[in-house]
Parts: structure tokens; C-alpha cells; sequence
């Protein structure tokens, strides 16, 4: 009987296994005593507060206390009206009444961590919005009133300041060399819990959600109150701010959402010079390429799909139309539609960029001048009209179609195409609409519901045609067969 691992290990030898070594990320398990002893002092609690007139808002003593704790065990605040319902209005003063006397309540918990040694401090906006009053805590129980030096809601960074010297700031690392697999802590005050570590690996990176930043993604435990905390490497060097979790409960699964620390930085500069950020815009409403699109107009499916132009804009006034996709932006590729806005985003106004586009089965290069981003800008959709024309009869696609009015052509900005009034067979099946305006056929410009016509007498029957379609605001491709005689 073998007693001991060593004569089981000369036993083995023996018989001719020789070991093999393990790899090195087998030997050992991260110990991140001392990294969190290096960083952690440089990790701040930011609790918010806010001053309301009792029963201002309708809300009766329980549902103000309700209200409370969910904020300070939940970093956000209580859902309001659930189901439509209005408050009931405080009641009107009387005269001779005493002024009602605002008092200080709890907001929201949130995380942040020292940019500089001089008391700039990073977070995410959502964590300082609508605040009152802030309150900066530091590992050493010290704690200071922030002042908002300026916020971006739509990347959720905010640059807070405090007044203190000498203080412990992280170091900058770099987030697009970050690898999928690779260790990552994250410091902060979940549920309000101060302090406390959790780690994890990269689950992945540039994770495209639909917001105006790619994402790293890890299986950190992130927890409401974790917001505007740091990520950190291995080395100690921030490398981004925990934003965002998936969740069903308000509760880790797993799944959390970091801003890019090279992103947030870019932000940061314009808000500590100026307290706001200047972007770029070029006017155009884009959509992704569908896989279908592209093999329909025989391109890769990248690129960012223009479904309409804004009037009076760069775009405009440089020529992009609805149906031309931007390929490049100034000699980046646009693998991504959402790459876009960042691109141009990140341009200075004023510029003269250029952007690659394809139109009608050729690429080509347009020259635009880069303007500001106004937030508040709003377009609106053009208004129908009535039909002031006479349908044409159905024809091999299944469609019957009616010329544009010159109110319609002028509200979508074309000189020409048809609209759909009814669809059958193959357009139904392609999932075309009445209401639909038709403005090209296989890269051909259609002018009207004549030409339309011979221009669909000509379609081989055995190969898919493809049109460009607007359907309000949005412009799209559509592969459809024609049937055959």
C-alpha cells in the first residue's frame, strides 16, 4: 500500500510518467491583500442628499420614510406614481402661516474614487444628479462637501471636487490594452457597505448596448451603491468606472458594466476646463446594416445606415441622403453604427472631416464640415399628406404605388419616388407597407410611378431585387424576387 505522496511520486517515476509542469496561471491564485492595501484609500463614498418642504411632494410620513431607505440601501430612488396616479398637492398656505422649513433628506449612495491630490474626483453623473448637498468620505472617516465641477449624462461621468491636499490618487491605466480573462477588482460602497473589494475577470470588451460608450464587461459582483467606483488591474491602475449592472432584482448576476477609463478621460479634461462637453454632429439619424440589407446591396454588414437628414444640416449641405451608408469617418472604419456618433462626437467643431459612403453600388468620398451638438436639438417627423394621385395597378413585386406630392417630396427631402398605397405577395412577404415611399430600385433613382413601371418590366425574374424604402424617419433596404410570368 502506497502511505505517502512521496513513494506514490517515486512509484510513478518508476514506471516512466514524468511529470508535467502546470501552467503558470495553475500554480497560484491572485492574493489582492496588498493591492487593496494600495489603492484602497484612493476609493471614496459619496452620499447625497437632497432639501424638500414636508409633504411637498404629496407623499404621506410612511411613504417619505420608504422613500428613504430605498435610496440609501439602493443608491437610486424610489419609483414614483407606479401607476399613473398624480400626487395630492400640499395644501395651500394660509395667511399668517409660517413658512414651511426645508429639511435635508437622504438621496443616494454611490462610489468614487481621488483623480488628483488635490481633491478631484471622479464618479458617474447618475450618482450626483439632482443632488443638493454631497458628501465625499474618505477611507480615514475624514469627509468633505463636493462641489459638481460639471457632469456628461450621456457618457454618466462626473468630475466632483472637494477641498483637500496631499490626498492618495489612482493611477490611469489603459483600457483598450485590458485582454478578456484577465483579474479586475472593484472598490466601492455597495447597498452603502463602505470599502468593500470584490474581483473577477474581463468577461469582455467594447460591449456595444445601445449607449453612446462600448463597455468593458465583467463578472465582478457590482451592486447598487458601486456606481462611479473604480475597476482596477492587477498593477493598481484604474482602468474604469463600474456603471452599470444587468439584473432582475437590483442584485449582482454576475453581469456588470464598466465606462472605459481612455473615455471617461477625454470627458473629464472638457469638464475641468470648461464644466461642460462640446461635441461634434454632422445631422444624419443612422441606424446598424442588417445582415439581409447587406447581402441584398452586396456589401459586409458594417457600416452606419442613414435613414434620414436633418434639414439645414452638415450633413445636408454636404449631400448625404437617406439610404447612403457611411463607411469611414475620417479614414476610421465603421464597423458598428454606434462607432459613428463616438467618432464625430469626439471631433472638434468647425473641422472639415470627410466621410466615406456608399451610394447607388460605388463608395465615394464627401467632404463635410463638422458642427456642434446642440442636446436639445429635436427632429420631427414630416406629416403625412393626402393622396392627391391616382394608384397604378399592382405589378410583379406585388406592389401598387402612386407619385409623391411635392409637400410630401419637399417634408422628406427627395425629388422623386413613389409611395405604396397596398402590397401583395411578394412585397407582403417582404414586409413592405402602404404608407411606404419608394425612392430607388437596384442603385436606380425612381422619379415616378411611370418609370417605376419600366423600370420593374425590365427585372430578371430569377434574381432578387432589392429598393431602398423610407418608412417615416427610418430608410432601409429591402431584397425582394419578382414573380415570375
Amino acid at each position: 500500500m502506497i502511505k505517502t505522496l512521496a513513494s506514490a511520486c517515486a512509484l510513478l517515476l518508476t514506471l516512466g510518467f514524468v511529470p508535467i509542469a502546470a501552467p503558470a496561471q495553475m500554480r497560484e491564485l491572485p492574493d489582492f491583500a496588498d493591492l487593496v492595501d494600495q489603492v484602497g484609500p484612493s476609493v471614496v463614498n459619496i452620499r447625497t442628499t437632497e432639501r424638500v418642504h414636508p409633504d411637498a411632494n404629496g407623499m404621506s410620513p410612511d411613504d417619505q420614510e420608504l422613500q428613504e431607505l430605498f435610496k440609501r440601501f439602493f443608491g437610486v430612488p424610489m419609483p414614483q406614481n407606479p401607476q399613473g396616479a398624480q400626487p395630492s398637492p400640499a395644501p395651500a398656505p394660509k395667511k399668517g402661516d409660517r413658512a414651511p422649513i426645508e429639511r435635508e433628506v437622504p438621496r443616494g449612495v454611490g462610489s468614487g474614487f481621488i483623480l488628483t491630490s488635490d481633491g478631484y474626483i471622479l464618479t458617474n453623473s447618475h450618482v450626483v444628479e439632482g443632488a443638493s448637498e454631497i458628501y465625499v468620505t474618505l477611507t480615514d472617516k475624514r469627509e468633505f462637501k463636493g462641489k459638481v465641477i460639471g457632469s456628461d449624462d450621456r457618457t454618466d461621468v462626473a468630475l466632483v471636487k472637494i477641498d483637500a491636499t496631499g490626498l492618495p490618487k489612482l493611477a490611469i491605466g489603459d483600457s483598450k490594452a485590458i485582454r478578456v480573462g484577465q483579474w479586475v477588482l472593484a472598490i466601492g460602497s455597495p447597498f452603502g457597505l463602505e470599502n468593500t473589494v470584490t474581483a473577477g475577470i474581463v468577461s469582455a470588451k467594447s460591449r456595444e448596448t445601445g449607449d453612446y460608450l462600448p463597455f468593458i464587461q465583467t463578472d465582478v459582483a457590482v451592486n447598487p451603491g458601486n456606481s462611479g467606483g473604480p475597476l482596477i488591474n492587477m498593477r493598481g491602475e484604474v482602468i474604469g468606472i463600474n456603471s452599470q449592472i444587468l439584473s432582475e432584482n437590483g442584485g449582482s448576476l454576475g453581469i456588470s458594466f464598466a465606462i472605459p477609463i481612455a473615455e471617461a478621460m477625454q470627458v473629464v479634461e472638457q469638464l475641468r476646463t470648461s464644466g461642460k462637453v462640446t461635441r461634434g454632429r454632422l445631422g444624419v439619424q443612422i441606424r446598424e446594416v442588417t445582415k439581409e440589407e447587406a447581402e441584398a446591396i452586396g456589401l459586409k454588414p458594417q457600416g452606419a445606415l442613414v435613414s434620414r437628414v436633418e434639414k439645414g444640416s452638415p450633413a445636408e449641405k454636404a449631400g448625404l441622403q437617406a439610404g447612403d451608408i457611411i463607411l469611414k469617418f475620417d479614414g476610421q472604419v465603421i464597423d458598428h453604427s454606434t462607432d459613428l456618433p463616438r467618432l464625430v462626437g469626439e471631433t472638434k467643431p468647425g473641422t472639415h472631416s470627410t466621410v466615406q459612403i456608399w451610394r447607388k453600388g460605388s463608395t465615394r468620398d464627401v467632404p463635410i464640415t463638422v458642427a456642434e451638438l446642440d442636446p436639445t436639438l429635436a427632429s420631427k417627423a414630416p406629416v403625412p399628406k393626402p393622396d392627391e394621385a391616382k394608384p397604378a395597378p399592382a405589378d410583379s413585386l406585388g406592389l401598387t404605388v402612386i407619385d409623391l406630392t411635392e409637400d410630401e417630396k419637399r417634408d422628406l427631402g427627395v425629388t422623386g419616388g413613389v409611395k405604396v398605397t397596398a402590397v401583395e405577395g411578394p412585397a407582403a412577404v417582404a414586409d413592405l407597407h402602404p404608407g411606404d415611399v419608394i425612392t430607388e430600385l437596384n442603385n436606380n433613382d425612381v422619379v415616378n410611378a411611370k418609370q417605376f413601371a419600366g423600370l420593374i418590366a425590365k427585372l430578371d425574374a430569377k434574381k432578387s431585387a432589392f429598393l431602398l424604402v423610407r418608412r417615416g424617419d427610418a430608410a432601409r433596404y429591402v431584397p425582394i424576387r419578382p414573380v415570375q410570368p
